[in-house]
């Protein structure tokens, strides 16, 4: 009887990207392969198993029964092995490797204006994968080494490193349809308003948040119009459709064109502030370190 022939790290490793990628196409560009060379590998390896790993479709992949079994019992053993090479690499003092980011999209915009040039930079041997997901992903299971979010989206079970400078809500609206309707003079006064509201990736409507000295207040205002993109809602302020309640760096550029005004400014929301986080049980590798250490430099 021939010996079985096992999986070798690297068809377990393709099989982890299209995981991940949910894609052959995208799977095959981050290994640097042809989508027909990583296709085959994933075949042989399912011919191994004598398993099917995956469903296939002309326009998606999706995991078996059996391939999200193998995937969860592969994915910490392919981290032990990142850990291992990591330890070996800082015996060199050297940063290598590849770092997974989760983040939103806003947390996105404000890492890439400083931390994440400044890491390629000083770690010319390290790489960054920083994915935007509206939504929230369990970083763990998805293979990622840290999330960002605001802190009320951390998940408790994680570690959470707070960076940046707070981030502060305004509520604005254009000129026009403040003519038109008035200027609110208190957050009670929005529900006599048109309101663009926010979906949030859980599904919830975000509630706007407002104090003013002691007195704190969280008003669910009306709305005809309902986004899940700050951008849009930001358009639609401006086409006077009303109010909306964005991050003031988003905002800012248009408050100074006098595109938008900013009302209610005496209720200032308390700021939110923008945090990495990572498993509290997992070793934190080299990469993560150097970047949480350019993350809290300021």
């Amino acid at each position: 009887m021939p010996p079985i022939t096992k999986p070798s790290l690297s068809d377990l490793s393709a099989f982890v990207a299209v995981a991940r990628h949910k894609s052959f196409t995208r799977a095959a560009d981050a290994l640097g392969l042809s989508r027909s060379s990583l296709s085959h590998t994933v075949k042989g390896l399912e011919r191994q198993l004598d398993k099917r790993l995956l469903h296939r479709t002309t326009r998606s992949v999706a995991l078996t029964e059996a391939g999200e079994r193998l995937l969860l019992r592969i994915i910490p053993v392919l981290a032990e092995l990142e850990t291992a090479l990591d330890s070996f690499g800082e015996e060199h003092n050297s940063v290598s490797g590849t770092l997974r980011i989760n983040a939103s999209d806003t947390a996105a915009r404000m890492m890439m204006s400083r931390a994440v040039p400044a890491f390629l930079a000083r770690h010319p041997k390290a790489a960054l994968e920083l994915i935007v997901d509206r939504g929230f992903v369990d970083i763990v299971k998805q293979g990622f080494d840290a999330g960002v979010r605001f802190l009320g989206a951390v998940p408790e079970d994680m570690v959470a490193v707070p960076f940046g400078a707070p981030v502060r809500f305004v509520a604005v609206a254009a000129p026009d349809y403040l003519r038109l309707h008035g200027v609110p003079q208190s957050p009670e006064d929005l529900h006599q308003h048109q309101c663009i509201r926010q979906r949030m990736p859980s599904g919830r409507i975000y509630r706007w948040e407002f104090r003013r000295e002691e007195q704190e207040l969280v008003v669910d205002v009306p709305s005809i119009l309902t986004m899940n993109d700050n951008g849009l809602m930001l358009e639609a302020a401006a086409c006077g459709l009303g109010i909306a309640y964005v991050p003031e760096h988003a905002v800012r550029h248009m408050l100074e064109a006098g595109g938008l005004v900013a009302v209610l400014e005496a209720w200032t929301p308390p700021p939110s502030i923008m945090n990495l986080y990572y498993a509290r049980h997992r070793y934190v590798p080299a990469t993560l370190r150097a970047f949480i250490d350019i993350l809290t430099e300021r």
